[in-house]
């Protein structure tokens, strides 16, 4: 056992070390946070304005989540962190006592294009929902994380796109660095844990610098950012194998952010990775696509509005328990809200069980082993690719 990392605000236990024969760097842990604790590999719904679309509270709950990811950038311009420091903080403001990370805002600013501007002090930008001027630097962006009063923040970076040409990945980490340490110095909460984001890009050259100096820094997890954007699964894998490696005597959590689909989590978690996030279920979910062992379903063909079969026999979600196939599809052509509160409590309750699958294969020592039956039941490619399968 990998002695703990401990802080004021967090403290991460890797109960599982990856095997000493080198056939996965996958491992399990428990990091301990001020609203509790979370299981590791783990995967963190979106919550981007205070919500995971759609769902309440105990819809998470049920669902299996542990921990939420709220975004900075969206709750600064509406309803703004002052407000909901003033109604009590993030918590009380969504009534969820489980765990929240805070992103830095650092990707969304960054994704404007043309309505923003990096300096080396910050980023100027415009809102994209009023277009009013606004500006961020890594003081505000771990200000605003403070008062709506995370159990993680994240610092400010300045992300790219993974297929960037070098000279700009490499300023871009730069500054990432620069400001990882005006982050550092700016965050004063000794009851909210910090995580220090790792860039670089596809370089291995750029990815192993950036990795070895945000491990210096005194962050309490790694994020691995920069990636699930253009890349391949190839190049992902590529990229993962040179980050995690040398942070295989590091005790802190790794969070590889933005990932979603379960054949990309299962790869990623065999590469060492241990908390993820994205929008991705929930936002397929109200696209009509239903995830389901070895595919998944698209409720918008026609073949299912006569289908009286729940979507997945076996699901204790509240559409697999309640309703069929055929209702959802109803639902989904008559745009009623209520199939995406369906359709994103099954997805979200497939991921999260199928996380907990992976886990128990770690602690129970036949994560290799077991590696084809989970990515046969993730689908073996990603997201909207994988093979729809009549489950």
């Amino acid at each position: 056992m990998i002695a703990p990392y401990v802080s004021p605000a967090a403290r991460y236990e890797v109960t599982v070390p990856p095997p000493a024969d080198g056939s996965t760097r996958a491992r399990a842990g428990l990091l301990t946070l001020t609203h509790g604790a979370v299981e590791t590999p783990q995967f963190m719904p979106v919550g981007t304005n205070a919500t995971v679309k759609a769902l309440t509270p105990d819809d998470l709950r049920d669902a299996g989540a542990s921990i939420i990811l709220s975004n900075t950038y969206h709750l600064y311009l509406r309803p703004g962190h002052e407000r909901i420091e003033r109604l009590g903080g993030l918590h009380a403001f969504m009534d969820w006592d489980r765990p929240i990370l805070t992103d830095s805002g650092g990707f969304q600013v960054v994704s404007l294009g043309d309505l923003r501007v990096v300096d080396e002090d910050g980023v100027t930008f415009r809102s994209h929902l009023d277009g009013s001027t606004h500006r961020f630097t890594p003081e505000l962006a771990i200000a605003v994380q403070e008062a709506l009063g995370a159990d993680v923040a994240v610092a400010f970076d300045q992300p790219v796109f993974p297929s960037s040409p070098r000279a700009v990945v490499e300023d871009a980490t730069d500054r990432t660095h620069r400001w990882a340490e005006r982050s550092l110095a700016a965050h004063r909460r000794a009851d909210q844990a910090m995580f220090g984001i790792v860039q670089g890009g596809l370089d291995p050259e750029l990815r192993a610098a950036s990795t070895r100096y945000i491990a210096s820094l005194p962050f309490d997890g790694i994020c691995l950012g920069g990636l699930a954007g253009d890349e391949t699964p190839a190049q992902r894998d590529a990229t993962l194998d040179v980050a995690v490696p040398l942070l295989a005597d590091d005790p802190r959590p790794r969070y590889l952010m933005g990932l979603g689909s379960p054949a990309d989590l299962l790869e990623a978690v065999h590469r060492g990775v241990d908390l993820f996030d994205s929008v991705l279920p929930a936002r397929v979910a109200r696209n009509g696509q239903l995830w389901v062992p070895g595919g998944h379903l698209n409720l918008r063909n026609a073949r299912y509005l006569d289908d009286p079969a729940p979507v997945q026999a076996d699901c204790p979600c509240l559409l697999c328990r309640r309703f069929s196939r055929a209702y959802l599809a109803h639902l989904l052509r008559a745009k009623e809200l209520l199939a995406y509160r369906l359709a994103t409590c099954h997805n979200l309750t497939f991921t999260l069980d199928f996380m907990s699958r992976i886990r128990a294969s770690i602690r129970a020592g036949t994560f290799p082993a077991d590696l084809a039956d989970l990515r046969m039941r993730a689908g073996r490619a990603s997201g909207s690719e994988v093979a729809e399968k009549s489950a």
